[in-house]
């Protein structure tokens, strides 16, 4: 199955992905040899199971069980907070791709199967827990994540240019908040988009946006 898999193909995918990283203000791993093995894997997955599923971990092969560990999966952004890089090491921090800081392992972000939000959309009670949402103060970008993003992917601005916001909970007229698990993208309509406008993943990937109360 690895050998349908082209040269080429793998080029696409990682120019693509470097792309995508770098939007958000992330590099790839600096071993490129060690990236395309991992692109590869992505390319594989994809055409074993009709998913780019992460390398780095064990695939059902079903797409409902594996939605969070579809690559960019649901623990990259905090992986990338909290170590400087994702669990495969295919995403990594500046620091990380500059040299001024070495990568290392990090321990499995995934919970356990009974842990995990549920994976289908619309989901009335999926629940936003540890989440905050920030607005970028140049544009007005907002997101829901744990901390803000490295870099505005609409306006180019750091990190240090987000700040809180405050939402009020939506009343029952209005259309409820929907978040990308991936990347944060938070949008107001009454079912979560098709496709993400910023990361590109599909709707499934998105949970409504709960208020403490």
């Amino acid at each position: 199955m690895a050998d349908d898999v082209t040269d080429a193909d793998v080029e696409s995918l990682y120019l693509k992905l470097k792309k995508d990283a770098e939007a958000f203000g992330y590099r790839l791993g600096p071993d490129d040899e060690f990236v395309k093995d991992l692109v590869r894997g992505l390319l594989t997955n994809e055409k074993r199971y009709g998913y780019q599923a992460c390398p780095c971990r064990l695939a059902s092969g079903k797409k409902s069980e594996d939605r969070d560990m579809i690559c960019p999966c649901d623990y990259r952004d905090p992986d990338l907070n909290a170590y400087g890089q994702c669990y495969c090491g295919l995403y990594v921090s500046e620091e990380i791709s500059s040299g001024r800081k070495k990568p290392g392992s990090i321990p499995e972000s995934r919970p356990r199967p009974e842990e995990r939000l549920p994976a289908e959309v619309p989901a009335r009670e999926n629940p936003a827990t540890g989440l905050t949402v920030w607005k970028c103060k140049v544009c007005g970008y907002l997101c829901a994540r744990e901390q803000a993003p490295d870099i505005c992917p609409i306006c180019k601005a750091k990190k240090e240019r987000f700040e809180r916001f405050y939402l009020e909970a939506v009343s029952a007229e209005e259309p409820p908040l929907w978040f990308c698990r991936v990347c944060g993208y938070l949008c107001a309509r009454k079912e979560p988009p098709d496709l993400c406008p910023i990361c590109k993943v599909g709707r499934e990937r998105f949970a409504r946006l709960h208020f403490n109360r």
